[in-house]
């Protein structure tokens, strides 16, 4: 298997396994899918987070507060963080939402417990300590997260989250992003570009062609918009190694200075300027000292 590292800028998104036979018009695709499906899970453990702060979202046309409402919630949030009530037999935790978007019904410690272990497990698919492990991603670890993450929401809210609910649309798969901030990064599998070795992998080809046919090749490649053109050049140094590059040398910097400034004869005291040093590590007193009576 070609090992592929994808990345999106100086970004690594995660590693891919394809046969060096495999065509190229299968496996862009293939990765702008697995791409999108990270942004949704992304997406999804975002509105949950919120979900387990502030509750279930409010319909649009009820969405915000009015002056008096607004005046009430700056009072009462120096004195009150979060209020554990009884509601339709079920315990939740009352924590209004600043933004005004979301009911402020959280669920009790215990349901969001279960939300938060579930989103753990789901955050380490989006890791980039995947890459540095050498793990590879493939679509049904998506999947599996996604899964986990519904059938924990289900155990919160048995009865289902409202049909306005962001998160709602995710599991099912329903979003509409257009105007969004999130439709600027879903790529089109059907135009998406992989760029390797500053080309274009040409969807008429297959990945051989352009690595050989050995399957035990590693390649870093680039996804693309269309229209983008190829992919800006990484600096060769990032900036973390730059500064300990420099640090190194203005050590050694200083190390030199102090020679330089050294014109003493101190260093004939050293243990490396002893010429009898070897004939005292043979004889077994190289550490023995001579104190006068």
């Amino acid at each position: 298997m070609v090992l592929i590292t994808l990345k999106k800028a100086e970004e690594s998104l995660f590693l891919f396994e394809a046969p060096a036979t495999t065509p190229l018009s299968e496996l862009v695709p293939q990765l702008a899918n697995l791409q999108n499906s990270r942004l949704r899970l992304k997406r999804l453990i975002d509105g949950v987070e919120d979900l387990i702060e502030y509750g279930p979202s409010k319909p649009e046309n009820e969405q915000g507060y009015d002056e008096d409402q607004l005046e009430a919630l700056s009072k009462d949030k120096a004195t009150v963080v979060k209020k554990e009530v009884m509601r339709d037999g079920v315990s939740i935790l009352l924590n209004p939402d600043p933004t005004g978007r979301r009911t402020g019904e959280a669920p009790n410690e215990q349901m969001a417990d279960v939300l938060r272990k579930t989103l753990t497990n789901a955050k380490a698919c989006l890791s980039s300590d995947l890459v540095k492990s050498g793990k590879c991603l493939d679509a049904a670890l998506i999947d599996e997260a996604l899964s986990n993450i519904r059938g924990a929401v289900a155990i919160v809210w048995p009865m289902g989250l409202p049909e306005w609910e962001p998160v709602r649309d995710i599991l099912e798969n329903t979003e509409d992003l257009t105007g969004t901030a999130a439709s600027k990064e879903v790529f089109d599998p059907m135009t998406a570009s992989i760029w390797w070795a500053g080309k274009e992998l040409q969807r008429d080809k297959k990945v051989m062609d352009y690595v050989g046919k050995n399957d035990k090749t590693k390649i870093i490649a680039k996804i693309q918009k269309k229209g983008q053109g190829a992919p800006l050049r990484e600096a060769p140094l990032n900036e973390q190694t730059q500064k300990d590059m420099m640090a190194f040398y203005y050590r050694k910097q200083e190390e030199h200075k102090k020679l330089v400034e050294n014109d003493e004869d101190d260093y004939i005291n050293s243990s490396w300027a002893n010429t009898k040093g070897l004939k005292s590590a043979f004889t077994g007193i190289g550490d023995v000292s001579w104190k006068a009576r």
